[in-house]
């Protein structure tokens, strides 16, 4: 049965709620165990992604979804993401969930409250989707930045319940 994108992020967050006994994850049955690296990276420094027009897109992210744009001195503060979980899940290349297939990733934002954030997006005109679901994981919305990047937005469920 192939997981699809919110199964996988559900079982992201599941995992960095309960966490696991030994702290190492638990593999499937059917998988091998692999052990964790000593040293693991804290979370994810930067999204770097090419633009026709960079400081235009720039300034779309910050007017309507609040993310500051990179200073430009190394004394100024950058834009600083609340703490959550945060699923890392390559796709196959012929996945249609980014929508074309020209399209090589897909940023998923948490938002605090998912309502709000889509009535401010249409006031600015910003053309949103919302999955009428209401996943075990939250809610979750749909956008394109100006240079057609997708966009999801997720408005994570604040307990996720347990399987079993």
């Amino acid at each position: 049965m192939p997981i699809d994108r919110k199964s996988m992020i559900l079982g992201a967050a599941a995992l960095a709620a309960v966490g696991t006994a030994d702290g190492a994850g638990t593999a499937g049955a059917a998988e091998a165990r692999i052990e964790a690296p000593a040293e693991r990276v804290l979370g994810i420094g930067g999204l770097f992604f090419r633009s026709r027009d960079p400081k235009a897109l720039a300034r779309w992210y910050f007017e309507h979804l609040g993310v500051d744009p990179v200073p430009t001195a190394y004394g100024q503060a950058g834009w600083q993401q609340a703490a959550g979980p945060t699923a890392f899940s390559p796709f196959p290349t012929d996945t249609e969930y980014f929508g074309s297939q020209q399209q090589a990733f897909m940023v998923n934002f948490r938002v605090r409250d998912l309502d709000a954030m889509v009535a401010q997006l249409k006031k600015s005109q910003v053309d949103v989707n919302v999955d009428p679901v209401k996943y075990p994981n939250g809610r979750f919305a749909r956008l394109h930045d100006p240079d057609g990047n997708p966009i999801e937005l997720w408005e994570p469920q604040l307990s996720v319940p347990h399987a079993g």
